[in-house]
């Protein structure tokens, strides 16, 4: 199970790398392969300034790693040897018309002893959701409609459990708003591992369909130098969860990974503004709105 995952969480990588060159137009992804400490390793692919996306970081790795003592307290698991392997992606545009977005897919495994027994305690989690800095509804229904028939395909539960666990985990708690408008989040999936892994495959594979045509639909429209200003304050936004709240940071610097692929999430260009509001009945208050109160989009 852990080289099949492994296998496809590569492949993942590189289909979505390739795809968002190909929108770009202009931007190339540099890989930057690095090693753990303790075993295993990853690669990082990043693209900066090209001509859509200011910044797209899409992650792999494949490590082995002793579970610190505070970590394996989280996990509610004694101290031991943990593999894990994933995909993580964040995708910052240049333009406030089109949203940043997230992408995750992920498989851990305990050791038993010295072992990785085929039986032993694993688990997949993931999920994506999308950050707009505007609103417009048609988008949000579409991104939402292509999560909700990817998770029927499995089970007609996953979509209505897997989106309020997504509502709830994005959740900031000292801004009282969610990080943007949602999508899917799960965790701890460790019943039927093969359907499990079926379904995760599924997930990843719809990240493409889910988000590009967005993408394409707004790339062209034009934005004030207003809008831009609002999308770095919500940009600050984005930072204060992944640096507080974010499981996989905190779960990636307990467990010695590479610092700079961990905060590659974080956007290149951002700004917090003292006590700021926006205007009443504005776009940007519209948004806020949204953010305060998670909307059923299908």
């Amino acid at each position: 199970m852990r080289e099949r995952v492994q296998t496809y969480f590569e492949q993942l990588q590189n289909t979505i790398c390739k795809k968002l060159e190909d929108v770009d137009g202009k931007g190339k992804f540099i890989e930057d392969a690095w090693q753990h400490s303790e075993s295993g390793g990853g690669k990082t692919h990043i693209l900066q300034n090209g001509y859509v996306f200011e910044k797209a970081g899409v992650n792999f790795s494949a490590i082995t790693s002793s579970l610190s003592e505070p970590l394996a307290t989280k996990l509610n698991v004694a101290s031991q040897k943990i593999f894990a392997t994933g995909v993580s992606l964040v995708i910052h545009p240049y333009s406030p018309m089109i949203p940043t977005t997230h992408l995750n897919v992920r498989f851990l495994q305990l050791s038993q002893g010295d072992a990785f027994a085929e039986n032993g305690d694993a688990w997949f989690g993931g999920g994506m959701d999308l950050t707009p800095y505007y609103l417009f509804e048609e988008d949000a229904k579409h991104f939402h409609s292509v999560l909700k028939n990817v998770c029927d395909k499995h089970d007609s539960n996953f979509y209505p459990r897997f989106k309020k666990w997504c509502d709830e985990y994005f959740f900031i708690k000292h801004r009282n708003e969610v990080r943007g408008i949602g999508g899917i989040f799960f965790d701890y999936l460790k019943d039927d591992l093969e359907k499990t892994f079926s379904f995760v495959q599924d997930v990843g594979n719809s990240f493409l369909d889910a988000y590009i045509p967005i993408v394409k639909k707004r790339k062209h429209e034009s934005y004030s130098e207003h809008e831009k200003e609002w999308q770095l304050i919500r940009r600050g936004r984005y930072v204060e969860f992944n640096l507080v709240y974010d499981r996989g940071t905190l779960f990636g610097l307990e467990t010695q990974g590479r610092t700079e692929s961990i905060l590659m999430s974080l956007p290149p260009e951002v700004k917090w503004k003292y006590d700021f509001s926006p205007q009443k009945n504005s776009r940007e208050e519209m948004l806020l709105q949204v953010l305060q109160n998670p909307k059923e989009w299908v």
